[in-house]
């Protein structure tokens, strides 16, 4: 099992963790700057792992929230830095509201690649909890959110994230800036919660989605065609494939439907 060995704590990888931990400073101040958090804000962080990006966090704002799911960098965490309130857990488990009682959560984080989609489908439900989240995640998978109609990365992720978020694309983060270093490049962006009075039911228009991407090679009308009665969509739309629609075009598609 690889090891990683920070002031004299040596803890071991988990690779089912996801494990990657940032080294280099210059990164850090970096998604410090570009999440926009003030002395005044309530952050929280995810994973601080050894503390990289905290250390950053902390120079802007010395007291706030950190979740960390591995027992020794919990332990670490501790130690090093007493003053912020710590929750040893899983993110996946925990409880948003509570933490954005009194004001609303600024999110930071460098996530793991294993666990990415859970978390931004996890902040998606919490979305009235927090007032932006700045995340650090495999460039694909940052690419797949930010992806433009008619291309080949834009599909379910890039629909449900940028209808309901503000999504900016920060910059890119190479590979040999972390321990271990992983197989794949980064990229930070910024996530902020927008209203979308246009969908009262978020589960239902995700389901929509999910159900016009299913293949993505079929029509809209093969796709749709089991679960929503089609007769007052226009005949024209539902001979495109849904990659071919923009997120408003989709809002509108969802409108017209009924569910058989």
């Amino acid at each position: 099992m690889r090891k990683v060995e920070y002031k004299d704590t040596e803890i071991a990888v988990k690779k089912k963790l996801g494990q990657n931990f940032l080294t280099d400073r210059n990164i850090t101040r970096k998604i410090v700057t570009g999440s926009e958090v003030g002395a005044l804000d309530n952050i929280l962080e995810i994973g601080p792992g050894f503390g990289a990006l905290t250390r950053e966090i902390a120079v802007v704002c010395p007291v706030f929230t950190v979740i960390e799911k591995d027992r020794k960098l919990a332990e670490f965490i501790r130690t090093e830095y007493p003053m912020l309130k710590l929750i040893e857990g899983d993110f996946l488990d925990i409880d948003l509201e509570p933490l954005a009682k009194e004001k609303p959560l600024r999110i930071l984080g460098n996530i793991p690649y294993s666990i990415t989609t859970p978390i931004l489908f996890r902040l998606l439900e919490y979305r009235h909890c927090f007032v932006s989240a700045t995340l650090m995640m495999q460039h694909e998978v940052a690419m797949r959110i930010v992806a433009k109609p008619s291309t080949k990365e834009y599909g379910i992720l890039a629909v449900q994230m940028q209808a309901f978020f503000k999504v900016d694309y920060l910059f890119k983060v190479g590979r040999k800036v972390f321990r271990p270093q992983p197989g794949v490049d980064s990229a930070v962006i910024r996530m902020t919660p927008i209203p979308n009075e246009r969908i009262e039911d978020q589960k239902a228009f995700s389901r929509f989605v999910r159900c016009a991407f299913h293949q993505r090679r079929k029509t809209l009308l093969n796709n749709l065609k089991e679960s929503y009665n089609l007769e007052s969509v226009d005949s024209k739309t539902l001979t495109l494939r849904a990659e071919a629609l923009t997120i408003d075009e989709l809002f509108i598609l969802f409108s017209e439907l009924k569910s058989l």
